[in-house]
């Protein structure tokens, strides 16, 4: 009889691709009981996580000794390489392998085959090699990207039977164990990053509405960069509502940028709840932001109770810098948002009540509010004088918080505005004014003030807005979102709203949706938030819980098909376009509004030649440090434009691949008059604030 050996048994293989830099960061109910199990998923990240836990009840805090769990594996692959790229760019992979296992073993590194990425062995890398305890040993390959956007990089190291001698006799693991590792790299395209966005709100009402759109590259565009799609929801909110953190592309790390952040899912909250569709996912998801909006927002608080763009810095005492720097208009900001957040989540009454008081001590003997402060939208100024627009936004905002005309405050705030009214000539504030008075219900007021604004308005077809100057180049500027969202809200600001109010309404909001960027927000921090406020306040007006749509997108060789009902009203659906370069239609049927939007994103080539701002960039190697490259990177910003003084100034400085910026080292020159410059980051890039 005839003996075999059984088969060798396969071995044994581990792929870890989950990665994250915070594990876990949310609140659980523990109930009764006193404890609860919480099933989480161990990230594959081979290391030691630090856990800290409290708990909150009606009697107290209570806080959990830290602890951690490791996460460990006698033998693994790690893999070394840049969160992202630009194409063209080529960098050096390097996997390192490691054993602690008490023998040492033949490791044989292998990365996965790819058509999006070519590897090149070291010149002088073997991609076996015994490994004994203990032991590290790290691999190489050159990685030239051939395709843009996000890939997938594996590479598997193997623990192989062997008879190869080392320093001992190599160990023959009973089963053979493999452990491979995928990681993202993100290709990005050179040059510079265009956004195009063509918006509709079309309204068919049992006909059929459409529309056309050229969709046209320049000819400088980098190849392989564009890509364009559509996409349609049933709600003119919808887009803002998809994008709650992210309506700007700029970061929120000042006072004001924070609030445009913050403020618009308020907004979106109280229209969700009055039309009867707010859902506990959404509420969940909107009061996660305004809990940690608050907690931001209370950095840039001084002890006075007053809110700055950059806050009070460190220590208790305000510097002169800070002094001249407390804004009237963001501490009224912050207590009409702070007011209306209540209803949501928890705001401390002391904080609200500090920012009023502090207001209500800043008023000349005739009741109008002091500006303190620069207007960092320097075309606000000029045509009327500045303590007025501030009291009529300070009025506003203790209206907004259903204070009543009664109260001393506002009753002198609106006399200080009468006051001024028949010499106003600048059509921001007239705009405002006619929002104070609307809320004021002083109908004779705002009848005179939105009459003025009928003859200041520019028409184009359905569509109408306001400028704040004569010049079709400002037509659609963030300060003529603002304004226009001024009228708007003062036109429904109503104790009843009548057929050709909402007809009024209507053509203006045609015109903001078609001002709205690809997120739902617009350009700046100020015009974001009105806009969203007067479009709220349009959404819950014009509501109707009927009808349905259908939305055809069509090109000569590209076609989608959308349906819209009630049920899916918010759900955002999108598609990419193919056909780019080319002609595209859209056609809405039904009886139902539908928001539709094309988006084009494309990178041109970094302009050289600058007209208002300039930057000089210079690069030399910091010989002092004695591990890896060390970069010092100097930049010199100059305005050279026609204007006195700037709005804020951000310049994003996008890190070199590979490299990651020392916080600590960032120091400031002496030249030029700037008077703050605050550092923050943003996904992977760096932003400075002048």
């Amino acid at each position: 009889m005839r003996r075999y050996s059984p088969a060798p048994r396969p071995p044994v293989k581990t792929v870890r691709s989950f990665f994250p830099e915070t594990w876990i960061w949310q609140l659980s109910e523990v109930g009764d009981s006193g404890s609860a199990e919480v099933p989480v998923k161990v990230p594959d990240t081979i290391t030691t996580w630090e856990t800290e836990a409290f708990c909150l009840s009606s009697q107290g805090l209570g806080l959990a000794s830290p602890a951690q769990l490791t996460v460990f594996q006698p033998f693994f692959l790690e893999l070394s390489l840049p969160y992202s790229i630009i194409r063209g760019e080529i960098f050096e992979l390097k996997a390192t392998v490691f054993n602690y296992l008490s023998k040492c073993i033949m490791v044989k590194v292998t990365p996965a085959p790819s058509s999006d990425y070519t590897l090149k062995a070291s010149s002088d890398d073997q991609y076996s090699s015994c490994l004994c305890a203990s032991g590290r040993k790290t691999f190489k390959w050159i990685l030239t990207p051939s395709v843009l956007g996000v890939l997938n990089i594996t590479v598997s190291a193997e623990a192989e039977a062997s008879q190869t001698v080392c320093d001992e006799i190599v160990s023959v693991p009973e089963r053979g164990r493999i452990d491979t590792v995928t990681r993202s790299l993100l290709v990005q395209a050179e040059g510079m990053e265009k956004t195009e966005t063509y918006s509709w709100l079309l309204c068919p009402k049992g006909e059929s509405l459409s529309e056309e759109v050229d969709l046209n590259l320049p000819k400088d565009v980098i190849e392989g960069s564009a890509r364009s799609s559509v996409s349609v929801i049933g709600d003119v909110l919808g887009r803002a509502l998809k994008n709650l953190h992210g309506l700007l592309r700029m970061p929120y790390g000042c006072g004001e940028q924070n609030m445009a952040v913050l403020s618009p899912n308020i907004y979106i909250l109280q229209y969700l709840e009055n039309t009867q569709q707010l859902t506990s996912a959404i509420r969940e998801r909107a009061t996660g932001f305004l809990k940690s909006g608050y907690q931001r927002q209370l950095n840039y608080r001084h002890n006075n109770g007053a809110y700055s763009t950059f806050g009070q810095g460190k220590g208790n005492t305000c510097s002169s810098y800070c002094v001249n720097y407390i804004i009237t208009r963001l501490t009224a900001f912050v207590l009409r948002s702070f007011g209306k957040m209540q209803q949501y989540t928890y705001v401390d009454p002391q904080i609200i009540q500090r920012a009023k008081e502090w207001l209500i001590s800043k008023r000349d003997s005739d009741g109008c509010f002091i500006q303190l402060g620069r207007l960092f939208n320097n075309r606000m100024k000029g045509g009327v004088n500045d303590n007025v627009t501030m009291t009529a936004y300070v009025t506003a905002s203790l209206l907004e918080l259903e204070t009543p005309v009664t109260d001393p405050v506002v009753a002198k705030g609106l006399s200080c505005l009468k006051s001024a009214i028949y010499d106003m000539k600048n059509t921001y504030a007239t705009a405002l004014f006619a929002y104070t008075f609307s809320l004021a219900r002083d109908t004779e007021t705002r009848q005179k003030l939105l009459q003025k604004l009928e003859d200041l308005a520019i028409s184009h077809g359905p569509l109408l807005h306001w400028s704040q100057s004569d010049s079709k180049d400002n037509s659609g500027d963030s300060l003529s979102v603002e304004i226009s969202s001024y009228v708007l809200l003062a036109a429904l600001t109503a104790d009843s709203v009548s057929t050709a109010d909402l007809g009024f309404a209507n053509r203006i909001v045609s015109w903001l949706v078609k001002q709205q960027n690809a997120y739902g927000g617009f350009s700046s921090t100020q015009d974001t938030v009105v806009a969203l406020q007067a479009l709220s306040l349009y959404a819950t007006k014009v509501f109707s819980a009927d009808g349905s749509s259908t939305v055809s997108v069509r090109s000569a060789g590209d076609a989608h098909h959308f349906d819209v009902t009630q049920e899916n009203k918010l759900l955002y659906q999108e598609k990419p376009l193919a056909s780019v370069p080319g002609k595209y239609s859209i056609e809405v049927k039904g009886s139902a509004c539908v928001s539709v939007q094309v988006a084009q994103f494309y990178n041109i080539p970094t302009a050289t030649e600058t007209k208002t701002l300039s930057i000089d960039a210079k690069i030399e190697e910091d010989c002092t440090k004695t591990f890896g490259q060390n970069l010092i990177l100097t930049l010199t910003v100059n305005y050279c434009g026609s204007q006195a003084m700037t709005n804020m100034v951000i310049v994003d400085i996008k890190l070199l691949s590979g490299f990651t910026a020392v916080i600590s080292k960032v120091t400031r020159g002496n030249n030029g008059d700037i008077s703050q410059v605050n550092i923050y980051f943003y996904n992977n890039n760096r932003y400075f604030f002048l």
